[in-house]
């Protein structure tokens, strides 16, 4: 079965160039934290502040989009994150003001949370008609993997983005320039998502009856996705934006080194998102949600251990952050996948539900890092998104079980 119909083959092409550079934009304040706090004279909290800024707007952001994208469609959501991330980039990081920075880190933010929502809402959509003689079990792996090769593209980027950064520095470029390449390349993907023509998508139309009409907010599913993805996106940010920060500090290493530790965690990431699907083609998204969950958890806790041995932990900290990256990989989009399988007919708002989970942790878990951080050392916070990372693979555990539970209850 093709990932996806060959109508939308092109679209699909365009939304990889996006998550690409969608992924860029979400890493590069971690790679240029070091700098930013020094060139600033900011603070731990006032870099916790501008961050969850950007968190904030996300989180409104996703749910917003969630409730819209399904009626009106996803061309001008998409627009609209476009527009918005490229002229708020153009600004970043010009001046060293606090509420300037904060405004445009939020326009960031708002501009992310709808690019999140409406691509994974068109990617759903963009599988084969459905053969009614195959079982739903692998048109579910389609989508699944149709999206974690999206969340790929997104891991490219997250990977170039530090990269560059760290070379920028190396060269004695000033590192802002990074900001003002990534806005000029949402400025181009304006015009090439301008001629798409996403009607075939359709548009959701909810069913009147009362398990459709709110009932579904009830199912533990809906919750649960929340959950996990609220657990999940504050260990996965919290970890990328404060990497380079932690090997500086822990490890002695240079900024530029710090920066490409930062992108230790994205190829690992990134391996598994572009990997995985090409290799494990049949497995369940529910039990891979919870294998990786798993091996996040691990490494993250490895990642922490190391810096207690200082300097000599160095190396066991590179590879375990490359190993977290991996744990992380295929998280999200396996979650977002089991999610939509729950919800086919409100899938917009319950995938915005699920991300606006992921944007409130990216919110809350930057702010507490930030407090442990100055009361404690960056070492006590890692130590910190260990233990999260141990909750997200419970609440994975228990998200696939209410996945089933819901589709058995509508077979029966």
């Amino acid at each position: 079965m093709s990932l996806v119909a060959r109508k939308f083959k092109i679209s699909y092409a365009a939304f990889f160039s996006i998550f690409a550079i969608f992924g860029t934009s979400m890493t590069v304040v971690g790679a240029t934290l070091p700098r930013i706090l020094g060139d600033f004279g900011w603070s731990y909290g006032q870099a916790g502040i501008v961050i969850a800024g950007g968190a904030i707007a996300y989180f409104l952001s996703t749910y917003a989009a969630g409730r819209i994208v399904g009626r009106i469609g996803p061309k001008a959501s998409i627009l609209f994150g476009i527009a918005a991330c490229a002229v708020a980039l153009a600004l970043f990081a010009s001046s060293p003001s606090l509420a300037m920075n904060l405004l445009l880190y939020a326009l960031v933010g708002a501009g992310q949370g709808f690019l999140e929502v409406s691509i994974n809402w068109c990617v759903l959509r963009m599988g084969e008609p459905a053969d009614a003689k195959a079982p739903r079990e692998s048109a579910e792996n389609v989508e699944g993997r149709a999206l974690s090769l999206i969340h790929g593209a997104f891991a490219i980027g997250a990977v170039v983005g530090p990269f560059a950064v760290g070379s920028i520095m190396s060269v004695g470029l000033s590192w802002s320039l990074v900001y003002r390449v990534i806005a000029g390349v949402f400025g181009l993907s304006f015009l090439f998502v301008l001629p798409l023509d996403l009607h075939a998508l359709g548009r959701e139309k909810p069913k009147q009856g009362g398990s459709s009409r709110g009932g579904f907010r009830r199912s533990p599913a809906y919750w649960l996705g929340f959950a996990t993805l609220f657990l999940y996106v504050g260990a996965e940010l919290g970890i990328s934006n404060w990497a380079g920060e932690y090997f500086v500090r822990i490890f002695g290493t240079s900024d530029a080194t710090g920066s490409f530790m930062v992108s230790l965690f994205w190829a690992g990431l990134m391996a598994g998102r572009l990997g995985i699907p090409a290799l494990l083609k049949r497995v369940r998204q529910d039990r891979l949600l919870f294998s990786l969950s798993v091996l996040l958890s691990v490494a993250t806790g490895l990642l922490a251990a190391s810096g207690v041995a200082g300097h000599s932990g160095f190396g066991i900290a590179a590879l375990a952050i490359t190993v977290a990256g991996l744990g992380a990989s295929c998280v999200y989009p396996a979650a977002v996948s089991l999610v939509g399988a729950a919800f086919p007919e409100n899938q917009g708002e319950a995938i915005g539900f699920a991300s606006t989970g992921g944007g409130v942790g990216a919110f809350v878990f930057p702010f507490l890092m930030s407090r442990i951080a100055s009361g404690y050392g960056v070492l006590s916070g890692f130590a910190f998104y260990a233990a999260i990372t141990v909750l997200s693979a419970a609440t994975a555990a228990t998200l696939g079980h209410a996945v089933r539970a819901r589709r058995a209850a509508f077979k029966a």
